[in-house]
């Protein structure tokens, strides 16, 4: 019988096989991300209300050593995929360009503070459909519950309000690094803050509907704003921003 590990840190026999340590100023690497914008006509799921811009400093850009995602209170009216949106922010995705099966996830950021911010660190399966492929929530954190973030797994048997997770106690993440993480293997998925782990995802051994997760998942990192999750929003807020110091991903050697 195994135990639920209480904390993680990268695994002795793990190595780096990826990261952007956001070292050069400007735009995000165009070589491991990409911009997603594919739903701004139609608008994004959960009744965001965000656009999300293509390359645009203003949106996101690298600087210091840092990666910013900014949020602005403003309408990209003069886009052709606008869609009405009043605000504007950034998704940022691997997709096509790098993912991952197992392994241990470690990205540092400090987060946007003001209700209806909504950002998240997370992983999509690389083929299929949702919920089928599975994802992975790595930090969720909504401005109107400024003290906890979430790590949610979605998968056929549970997903959206449904979804299996756990929230923790953060209080100073909108004004603080804190490093969020995840640690995958073929048996379990755990989550933590600072190395602390708050939420334990098993492979309960009955097939996919509840574990996908033996095929590859990208990453996405993005800023939105309102919707189902983040809720009313306080226009007094913007601009408004996550900072990310790092992303680094780890996995076990041959």
């Amino acid at each position: 019988m195994t135990t639920t590990p209480t904390t993680i840190s990268v695994p002795s026999d793990h190595v780096l096989v990826w990261a952007d340590e956001f070292a050069i100023d400007g735009l995000p690497d165009a070589t491991k991300w990409v911009h997603e914008t594919g739903r701004n006509k139609e608008g994004w799921y959960n009744n965001e209300k965000q656009y999300y811009s293509g390359p645009r400093l203003e949106n996101a850009r690298v600087h210091d050593g840092v990666l910013t995602i900014t949020a602005r209170k403003e309408a990209r009216s003069n886009q052709a995929d606008w869609g009405g949106q009043a605000y504007s922010s950034t998704r940022l995705a691997t997709l096509g360009k790098k993912d991952w099966t197992y392994g241990f996830f470690d990205i540092r950021a400090k987060l946007p503070c003001g209700k209806g911010t909504w950002p998240a660190i997370w992983m999509l399966g690389s083929q299929g459909t949702w919920p089928a492929q599975g994802e992975l929530d790595i930090m969720e954190w909504v401005g109107s519950r400024p003290e906890r973030m979430f790590s949610t797994v979605h998968t056929t048997s549970g997903s959206g309000g449904n979804g299996k997770g756990a929230d923790t106690a953060v209080a100073d993440a909108c004004n603080t690094f804190h490093n969020y993480q995840m640690y995958w293997t073929a048996q379990e998925i755990s989550f933590a803050v600072d190395g602390k782990v708050h939420f334990t995802y098993k492979n309960p051994g009955t097939g996919l509907n509840a574990w996908p997760f033996d095929a590859p998942q990208f990453m996405i990192l993005n800023v939105a704003i309102g919707g189902d999750l983040g809720g009313a929003i306080d226009d007094a807020i913007f601009p408004v921003q996550m900072d990310v110091e790092y992303v680094r991903i780890y996995q076990k050697t041959k």
